[in-house]
C-alpha cells in the first residue's frame, strides 16, 4: 500500500521542484536585463532592501537561492552586510509567494490544478512553437513551469489521500503539534534535505490538501521550514570571505529569533487561550496565511534589531570589522553569481575597471621614477604588475565561464568588448614595468635628461595619462562624452609623438644630446604613444555601443587638425 503512495509523492514531488524550477528560470531571463538596475536600487534605506528581497525571491521562486545570491554580492562587494541583512527579511517574505500560488485553488475554484495545468502547458507549448524570438520562449517556459508545478502539487496531493484513513498518520501529526520542538525539527529537516523552503511547502500543502494536517502541527512545522532554508546559505559561506560567511549566520539568527518569539505565541494560544484551534484541520489558504504573518511579523519585530543581528553574526564568525581583501584579489567576482548571468556580467565589468584603476596607478608611479629615480618605487612597479596579471587572469576565466552560459546577445557583446578591455589594461601594465625599467637603466648609466626634453616629456605624459583616464572614465560610467575626449587626447598624443621624436631625432644628428639619453627617450615615448592606443582601445567599447547616433569621430577631429 505504501510503495503506492510514496512512489507518486516523489514523483509529484520532482515534477513540483522542476516546474519551479523552470519557471524562475524563465522569470530570471524575462527580468535578467533589468536585474542591474534591480541591483542599484538597493540603497541604505532599509523597506528598499526588504522590497528588493522579497522581489527577487517571489522572481526565483526561492528564499535558499536568494540568500545563496546574496552570499556571492556579499563576497564579491556588490553589497554590505546592512544591505544583506534587509534582502534577507525580504526574501522570507517574498518565499510565501508560492503558497499562494499553490492555494489560490481553493479560493479560486479557476485555478485548481486540475483545471489549470493542462491549460497551462497547452498555451506555453503553442507559444514555445510559434514564438520566433526568445522573449516569447521565454514566457512559454514561465508558463510551462507553471503548468508542471500544479500537475506536481496535484499528483502529491492525490497520492496521499489514502492516508487520510490511516490513523497510525494521524496520530503522528497530533503528535508533532503537541510538541513544538519535534514538529520545528521535522520542518527544517526536510527543507535542509531538500534544500528548498518552496518544496518543502509544496509537500505541506499537498497533506493539508488532503486533511491530514492539524492546525498546531502546521504551525510549528512552517517555523521550522523557515530554519532549514537557512542550511543552503551556511553551505554556500564555504569557501567565501569571512563577511560573505555572516551572511548565513545572519540568515540563521533572524530565523531562529522569529521562530523562537512566535513559538512561544503560539504555545500560549494552542494550551491557554483556545485549546480547540490546535486540533482542528488546517487548510491550504490558512498555512499560506500563517506561513506570511510569520515572516512579515518576523521582519516587523526584527527590524530595529537588524545591526545587532549582524554584529553578533561578526563575533560569531570571528571578526570585529568589515573584512578587506589585499589588491590582488578578485573583488567583484564570485562563482554563485554565475546563476545569475546578468549581474555576474556586471560584476566582471566592475572588476575590469578595478583593473584599470590599479594599472593607472602602476603607470603614475613608473613615470614619477623618471625624476627621482627611486629603486624601492621601481621595485613596487614590479610588484604591482604581479597583481596587474593576478586580477587580469582572474577576470578572463570569469568571462570565459560567462561565455559558456545561457546570455543574451548584448551580454555576450559585453563580454566580448571586456575581454579585449581587460587585455589592453594588462598591456598599460606592462608599459609601465617599462617605463620603470628604462629608469632603473637610466640611473646606472647616470643618464639624466635636460630641461628641455623633460618639459617636452611630461607634456606628452600629461596627454597620455588625460587619454587614459578619460578612457576608464567612459568605461565607467558609460558616458560617450568621455569617450570623444579619448578621441581627441589619442590623436594629440600621437601628433605630440611625431613631433617630439622628429625634434629629438634632430638635435641627436646636430650632437645637442647625449645618445644613449636620447635613445631612453624615444623609447619612452613609444611607450607612452602605445598607453594611448591601449586607451583609444578601451574608450571604444563605449563609441560601439553609440556608433549609430552619429559620426563623432569625423566630428571632432577636424577641430584638433
Amino acid at each position: 500500500m505504501y510503495s503506492e503512495i510514496i512512489i507518486p509523492f516523489i514523483g509529484g514531488l520532482a515534477l513540483f521542484i522542476y516546474g519551479m524550477n523552470i519557471m524562475a528560470q524563465g522569470l530570471q531571463n524575462a527580468a535578467g536585463s533589468k536585474m542591474k538596475s534591480i541591483l542599484a536600487a538597493l540603497t541604505q534605506n532599509k523597506f528598499m532592501g526588504i522590497a528588493l528581497g522579497a522581489l527577487v525571491t517571489a522572481i526565483v521562486q526561492s528564499s535558499s537561492a536568494t540568500t545563496v545570491m546574496v552570499v556571492g554580492f556579499v563576497n564579491a562587494g556588490l553589497m554590505n552586510l546592512a544591505q544583506a541583512m534587509t534582502v534577507i527579511m525580504g526574501a522570507n517574505i517574498g518565499t510565501t509567494a508560492t503558497g499562494w500560488l499553490v492555494s489560490s485553488a481553493e479560493w479560486a475554484k479557476a485555478l485548481s490544478p486540475d483545471t489549470l495545468a493542462p491549460l497551462a502547458l497547452m498555451v506555453g507549448v503553442i507559444i514555445m512553437i510559434v514564438g520566433k524570438n526568445v522573449k516569447k520562449k521565454q514566457v512559454a517556459s514561465i508558463i510551462i513551469g507553471f503548468g508542471i508545478l500544479f500537475i506536481g502539487i496535484g499528483t502529491m496531493s492525490d497520492s496521499v489521500s489514502p492516508l487520510k484513513d490511516s490513523q497510525i498518520f494521524r496520530d503522528a501529526f497530533v503528535t508533532l503539534g503537541q510538541n513544538p520542538f519535534l514538529g520545528i525539527l521535522v520542518g527544517a529537516a526536510v527543507t535542509a534535505i531538500i534544500q528548498s523552503s518552496s518544496a518543502s511547502q509544496g509537500i505541506l500543502l499537498s497533506l493539508a490538501a488532503s486533511g491530514l494536517v492539524p492546525f498546531n502541527a502546521a504551525v510549528f512545522i512552517i517555523m521550522g521550514q523557515n530554519i532549514g532554508t537557512c542550511v543552503t546559505a551556511i553551505l554556500s559561506g564555504i569557501g567565501a570571505s569571512k563577511n560573505a560567511k555572516c551572511v548565513g549566520y545572519m540568515h540563521l539568527m533572524f530565523n531562529l529569533i522569529g521562530t523562537i518569539i512566535f513559538s512561544v505565541f503560539a504555545m500560549l494560544m494552542f494550551t491557554r487561550v483556545d485549546p480547540s484551534i490546535g486540533g482542528g484541520i488546517i487548510n491550504q489558504t490558512q498555512i499560506s496565511a500563517i506561513h506570511t504573518v510569520f515572516n512579515i511579523g518576523t521582519t516587523l519585530l526584527l527590524i530595529p534589531f537588524s545591526k545587532w543581528i549582524i554584529l553578533l553574526a561578526m563575533r560569531i564568525n570571528g571578526i570585529t570589522e568589515v573584512e578587506t581583501t589585499d589588491e590582488g584579489q578578485l573583488v567583484h567576482l564570485d562563482q554563485r553569481m554565475l546563476q545569475t548571468p546578468s549581474l555576474a556580467v556586471e560584476g566582471a565589468k566592475l572588476e575590469t575597471i578595478r583593473l584599470g584603476h590599479i594599472a593607472r596607478e602602476n603607470l603614475e608611479l613608473a613615470l614619477s621614477t623618471l625624476e627621482d629615480r627611486d629603486p624601492e618605487k621601481i621595485s613596487d612597479v614590479r610588484q604591482r604588475e604581479t597583481v596587474v596579471d593576478r586580477v587580469c587572469d582572474g577576470v578572463s576565466e570569469y568571462l570565459i565561464k560567462l561565455c559558456m552560459l545561457q546570455i543574451n546577445d548584448k551580454e555576450n557583446e559585453t563580454v566580448t568588448s571586456l575581454l579585449n578591455t581587460i587585455s589592453d589594461m594588462e598591456r598599460v601594465g606592462d608599459h609601465a614595468e617599462n617605463i620603470a625599467e628604462l629608469a632603473e637603466e637610466m640611473s646606472n648609466e647616470g643618464i639624466i635628461f635636460s630641461v628641455s626634453a623633460m618639459e617636452e616629456l611630461k607634456e606628452m605624459i600629461n596627454a597620455t595619462l588625460a587619454s587614459y583616464d578619460n578612457a576608464v572614465k567612459a568605461l565607467e560610467l558609460d558616458d560617450i562624452s568621455y569617450a570623444k575626449n579619448t578621441v581627441v587626447l589619442e590623436d594629440e598624443v600621437d601628433a605630440l609623438e611625431k613631433k617630439l621624436r622628429a625634434g629629438h631625432i634632430e638635435r641627436l644628428s646636430n650632437a645637442e644630446c647625449n645618445v644613449n639619453a636620447g635613445i631612453h627617450f624615444l623609447e619612452l615615448l613609444g611607450n607612452l604613444e602605445r598607453v594611448s592606443d591601449h586607451a583609444m582601445n578601451i574608450a571604444q567599447v563605449v563609441l560601439n555601443e553609440y556608433r549609430e547616433e552619429k559620426n563623432f569621430h569625423e566630428e571632432m577631429i577636424p577641430e584638433h587638425s
